[in-house]
């Protein structure tokens, strides 16, 4: 799923560097801080933290095509992109002032493992973030999409990370973090604004087959995608323009390393 990173940033990478900006500020770190951005993706959150004068940010993912396209984006900024697992990151103990990561824990098949490396190359009393995509809830975009196929298709359900996920809301953040032995620790909603100038322009982005809900689209046969472009069609509020205005929300997670 996670092999186009172009496609990824259509879908939904757009609208992460909105709730990243969001994130970073809350946040509210100091300058000449030591980054690291665990599952970088293509550079939304390196993006933000650049704007915190940071001393150095390096940047992760297992990804090489996303690795290649955050690198391509963000050329000349210094950010050092390198290949890794969140579950096994090759730096030592203490290593960072900050570690941070976006959209990305709720994918992992073991993310207490991934926050406790995270929490492993923070320095005593660094801070340690994160936040992931509301599924369950807080993306009416991609809800807009499950809401139809859930009448079409029996199977959709298996796909929707909104049920399937083991982190769906921000008590589940907050329980993931505690477990690490993180103090301080403080949650948040982001809902950032996404709008599309047309319908096209809505369901385009869902046939690039990156990330799940246009993973699932992309995997129906001929007329069962059609059904559900037109179901949903149908059914998305509209304005008098043409032009769909949706939300999307994030589940934010902050804490300190003892």
């Amino acid at each position: 799923m996670w092999t186009d990173a172009e496609a990824y940033e259509l879908y939904i990478g757009r609208w992460g560097r909105l709730a990243a900006r969001k994130f970073v500020t809350w946040l509210a770190p100091p300058s000449n801080l030591k980054w690291l951005d665990v599952g970088c993706g293509t550079g939304a959150l390196g993006e933000a933290i650049l704007g915190t004068s940071p001393e150095s940010v390096t940047a992760v993912d297992r990804s090489e095509s996303y690795l290649q396209l955050a690198d391509k984006m963000l050329a000349g900024t210094g950010v050092r992109f390198t290949i890794g697992d969140a579950q096994d990151l090759q730096f030592p103990d203490g290593a960072f002032d900050v570690v941070a990561s976006a959209s990305m824990l709720n994918f992992l098949a073991d993310p207490s493992l991934a926050a406790k490396e995270m929490c492993r190359v923070t320095r005593p009393r660094g801070q340690v973030a994160a936040y992931i995509w509301d599924y369950a809830e807080g993306m009416q975009f991609l809800r807009a999409i499950w809401s139809v196929a859930f009448k079409l298709d029996p199977n959709a359900i298996r796909h929707d990370e909104g049920y399937r996920s083991p982190i769906r809301s921000v008590d589940d953040m907050e329980k993931l973090f505690a477990a690490c032995g993180l103090d301080q620790i403080e949650t948040r909603k982001i809902q950032i604004p996404t709008r599309f100038a047309d319908f096209d322009a809505y369901w385009q982005p869902f046939l690039g087959a990156q990330g799940t809900v246009s993973s699932y689209v992309c995997r129906l046969d001929a007329q069962l995608r059609q059904e559900l472009r037109e179901g949903v069609r149908r059914t998305i509020p509209t304005a008098s323009d043409g032009s769909i205005s949706l939300t999307a929300q994030a589940l934010a997670v902050r804490g300190r390393c003892p």
